[in-house]
């Protein structure tokens, strides 16, 4: 039989894929996704129920852009769908001059003003005072500042997923799933697909497979991805939840001193036996998307050092774990490119712990490039040149 063919195959339909996915079938595309699982699933890095998100970028003010058009495009989903997907709440950045954790990058908490104020989004300088007058839930230092940011917010992950995955059918586009991508291959007439099931054809590819990314690049480049498995907790709270919940508790970050890791957090949204999610970051060994997924079981401890002394009212008590994939690179940064190999294949990957929030947009801008050669938005900060430059 003839091979199946398509104008672009996207494979790995997590926060990346599944934006591309829709935006190429929107724009009229004859698109294939393709993902080892059904998603949205547990398995790779877009899971967990919320992520954060935020105007003012302290992983670098380029990105601003990115997540401005990525809140429209919500918007747009949102309107279409009929499911909520992004939530504000405002968001609240705690530092200080002598923090010893940091986010992501260096300076994150001063990055974060400067782009603000590039970009002019409208935000607030705290102080301590400031801070316990607004956010008593919160038992900051004399020395702690904060930056308050109206806008930030919160996104639903599965829903966003998912919304983008059912669209994207709308618009013609084949979901494949629990469907394992073995091969790619590119030839002067483009690329083929190979995967446990058949051999499919197209004039493009994008490959968008988060944690799964050394299994389709050269092994010479592949050191540039390191991979960490993070833990979320959900912890349970002590007297009314009222204060917890959206509209008096925002999403915040936490770099903090006398602390070798900064902590995130979010509003309770599930009710009072929901609890509130709490995370933090690790960096000390890393792993494969194939590995166990054995949880560490670190709640107890992170509640103890980083937790109660803090946000008193957050009890002990972990009522759920779970488990994502980081793929980071070295700068903490994204990686959107042609693949080092195969000039018809676009490489999306390395979202570095902080994409979900950008990835809307992200998603339409390789559509663009798919179809017209250039997106609006800038994609030049993440290419592969500038580790090897």
């Amino acid at each position: 039989m003839p091979l199946r063919e398509f104008d672009t195959i996207v494979i790995g339909l997590g926060a990346m894929g599944s934006a591309a996915v829709y935006q190429l079938a929107k724009a009229g595309k004859h698109v294939l996704g393709i993902d080892r699982f059904s998603p949205p699933h547990d398995r790779g890095s877009s899971h967990g129920d919320t992520r954060i998100t935020r105007l003012a970028i302290g992983e670098g003010r380029h990105l601003t852009p990115f997540v401005r058009r990525s809140h429209d495009i919500w918007r747009e989903i949102e309107r279409e769908t009929g499911v909520e997907l992004l939530t504000v709440t405002g968001g609240l950045i705690i530092s200080n001059p002598f923090a010893t954790a940091h986010t992501h990058v260096p300076q994150f908490f001063e990055n974060t003003i400067a782009a603000a104020n590039a970009h002019g989004i409208p935000h607030e300088l705290l102080d301590a005072t400031a801070i316990r007058r607004r956010f008593p839930q919160f038992r900051v230092h004399d020395n702690d500042a904060g930056y308050f940011e109206p806008q930030a917010g919160f996104l639903r992950v599965d829903p966003c997923i998912r919304s983008q995955l059912q669209l994207a059918q709308k618009f013609g586009a084949e979901i494949a799933t629990n469907e394992k991508t073995t091969g790619v291959v590119q030839s002067a007439d483009g690329i083929t697909v190979e995967t446990d099931r058949t051999t499919y054809r197209a004039r493009h590819a994008i490959l968008s497979v988060g944690a799964w990314v050394p299994d389709f690049i050269d092994r010479k480049v592949a050191p540039l991805f390191r991979i960490f498995r993070q833990e979320l907790h959900w912890f349970d709270l002590e007297g009314p939840i009222a204060d917890f919940e959206p509209g008096r508790f925002p999403i915040f970050i936490w770099e903090m001193q006398g602390a070798g890791k900064a902590i995130y957090g979010f509003p309770a949204i599930d009710g009072a036996r929901g609890g509130i999610k709490i995370a933090s970051e690790r960096y000390d060994a890393t792993t494969t998307a194939d590995s166990p997924n054995s949880k560490t079981s670190d709640a107890a401890e992170m509640h103890r050092n980083l937790i109660a002394g803090n946000i008193p009212r957050v009890g002990s008590r972990c009522l759920r774990t779970e488990t994502c994939l980081y793929t980071v690179t070295p700068d903490a940064g994204f990686v959107i490119d042609r693949h080092p190999d195969m000039d018809k294949v676009i490489f999306v990957s390395a979202c570095s712990g902080h994409g979900f929030k950008h990835s809307a947009a992200i998603g339409e801008a390789l559509a663009q490039r798919v179809v017209d050669g250039n997106s609006r938005l800038d994609l030049s900060p993440f290419g592969f040149r500038r580790f090897t430059h």
